[in-house]
């Protein structure tokens, strides 16, 4: 009795809405349950809780892909070894969160329902372009959390079927929203991946390339930075791979991901500093 009456009071309220966004229908019934909702926070507990690292994306012929370690820290501490912080949004999109790794999930979580709620009553997708902006607001909302310690920054891609092409959308703290070309990458080891990706990237790069080249970026953050993990041959962790074309959403297998990391390794044994890229262009 008390399930169905509480059923029909959500419908009811799914109703007369008078939007298509399910967090603004949570923040009308619910508000407590977005994230950033709660109580102050003491920054020096914040900086105690799990945090996700290193995240890259990077566009190729065929649309993006995207790909994150699997460490998780605490302070000095590595809280977990197999942490999934790239996430499938939708069909054709997906998410890579750094910073507070419970909030960032929980982000994630909402924005996946804020799609499907939308696709629901609108009968069709957002736009990539709509997407980018939803997630937007999300981290927007967060900022009181974020100005607390509680920091949550993704890193949002997909394919733009209206466009033909893969694109990145990074964020800043405050819900700042800027589009990225043609990689990317955020968390603590992004200084040392951007570095190899500036150094490796070429445009027009196949599905192989590009996911290589993403392995060898995480590869290089986790060489300089203590909080990014690298990938673990003995407990078999391999970073998690997401590749997004005009064929949809597609996270590679861990035999396919473990391979690829595998190579990187080996290469690495002979060549430390990784792959070398002309100092000049060819003649």
């Amino acid at each position: 009795m008390g399930g169905s009456f509480f059923g029909e009071k959500f419908t009811s309220m799914c109703l007369n809405a008078g939007t298509s966004s399910f967090a603004d229908l949570v923040a009308s019934c619910a508000p407590e349950l977005l994230p950033g909702a709660g109580h102050a926070v003491d920054p020096a507990a914040a900086a105690a809780l799990p945090h996700g690292t290193t995240i890259v994306a990077i566009r190729f012929a065929d649309g993006v892909v995207m790909a994150g370690d699997r460490r998780a820290t605490a302070g000095n501490m590595i809280a977990q070894h197999d942490i999934e912080k790239v996430l499938r949004s939708d069909d054709f999109s997906c998410v890579g969160i750094a910073g507070v790794a419970g909030i960032g999930l929980e982000l994630v979580r909402l924005f996946q329902l804020e799609l499907e709620h939308y696709e629901k009553l609108e009968g069709r997708t957002l736009s990539l372009e709509g997407k980018a902006n939803r997630l937007s607001a999300f981290v927007r909302g967060n900022l009181s959390a974020a100005m607390q310690g509680l920091v949550v920054v993704p890193l949002f891609a997909g394919f733009d079927e209206d466009a033909g092409q893969g694109r990145i959308f990074s964020y800043d703290a405050t819900g700042g929203r800027y589009e990225e070309r043609p990689f990317h990458a955020v968390g603590s080891g992004s200084v040392f991946a951007r570095g190899a990706l500036k150094k490796l990237y070429t445009d027009g790069m196949s599905t192989d390339d590009a996911v290589l080249l993403c392995m060898h970026a995480l590869y290089d953050a986790a060489d300089d930075d203590s909080a990014t993990g690298g990938p673990d041959l003995a407990r078999q962790i391999f970073p998690v791979v997401a590749v997004i074309t005009a064929d949809g959403f597609r996270r590679l297998t861990e035999a396919e991901a473990g391979e690829s990391a595998r190579a990187v390794v080996q290469e690495r044994m002979s060549s430390p500093g990784g792959p070398v890229a002309p100092l000049r262009p060819p003649a």
